[in-house]
C-alpha cells in the first residue's frame, strides 16, 4: 500500500477478526514534483507548490498561475502552468493532498492521471506541464524539481529519504492478518522473509522504490517471528 491504512479500515479489520492487523514497511517511496525537460526551473518550495496546485494554498504561498509566478523570466514569464496529478482514489494523491496542499484544495484546472506514469508522460509531452508522481517513473524526457524541507533543499536522493531531509519521502506498507500469540501461515511468512531479503530490497531497487536500511528490516522481521 502507498499509504497507511484509515483508522476507519483498522476498526473494520478490528470488528470483524477482534484485533488490529500487523503493519510491516517494505520500503521507501518519495513523490517527485516533475517539470519537462526544457524547463528551466530548479527549485521550489513546498509553499510554491502548493500555491502551484491547491485554490486554498493552506501552506501560506501565494497562487502561482504562471511560470512567471515561480521566478521564470523570458519567454517562460507569461506561460500558463499546465498541471497534472493523481485522481482521487490513488494514494499518491492523498499523500500530496495532506503534505503538500495541507488537506487544501486541488485546483479545478489539475488534469487527473489514472496513473502514476500518465502523469510524467503527460509533463512530457506538455513544454509548461508540471505534476507530481513517484520518484521511480522518471524518465528522460522530465526533470525533477528539488525541494525545500527542514533540512535544506533536496532533490529526493537516497540518503535525503531515508534521513527525512526529503520532505515527500514515505514508507510503502503491507498489512498481514496474524491474531496475538499465535504464528504466522507459513507461506506468508516465507514470502515476509523473501520481501525483507536481500533480493528482495534488490526487487525494490530494481522496480525504482528504495530499499529498507538494517535497522528499519530487523524491526520488521520482528513482528513475524
Amino acid at each position: 500500500m502507498s499509504r497507511a491504512m484509515r483508522a476507519t479500515e483498522i476498526d473494520q479489520f478490528e470488528k470483524k477478526y477482534g484485533y488490529k492487523p500487523t503493519q510491516l514497511r517494505t520500503s521507501y517511496d518519495a513523490l517527485a514534483v516533475y517539470v519537462n525537460k526544457d524547463n528551466p526551473l530548479q527549485k521550489a518550495t513546498v509553499a510554491q507548490i502548493d500555491g502551484v496546485f491547491s485554490k486554498t494554498r493552506r501552506k501560506g504561498g501565494r497562487n502561482a498561475a504562471t511560470w512567471g509566478d515561480l521566478g521564470l523570466t523570458g519567454d517562460w514569464a507569461a506561460r500558463p502552468l499546465s498541471l497534472y496529478g493523481r485522481n482521487s482514489a490513488s494514494g499518491t494523491y492523498g499523500f500530496f493532498k495532506e503534505n503538500v496542499l495541507g488537506n487544501g484544495d486541488f485546483k479545478d484546472t489539475v488534469k487527473e492521471q489514472p496513473g502514476s506514469a500518465s502523469v510524467v508522460q503527460g509533463v512530457t509531452e506538455d513544454r509548461f506541464g508540471i505534476g507530481y508522481s513517484g520518484i521511480g517513473y522518471r524518465t528522460s524526457g522530465v526533470r525533477v524539481v528539488a525541494l525545500e524541507g527542514k533540512g535544506g533543499v533536496s532533490d529526493g536522493s537516497y540518503a535525503d529519504v531515508i534521513s527525512g531531509k526529503y520532505p515527500l519521502a514515505r514508507f510503502l506498507y503491507v498489512y498481514v492478518n496474524r491474531a496475538p500469540g499465535k504464528p504466522l501461515d507459513p507461506v506468508v511468512r516465507e514470502f515476509l522473509k523473501l520481501v525483507f531479503s536481500k533480493e528482495g530490497q534488490e526487487i525494490v531497487l530494481k522496480d525504482g522504490y528504495y530499499p529498507l536500511p538494517a535497522k528499519v528490516v530487523e524491526e520488521e522481521l520482528a513482528k513475524i517471528q
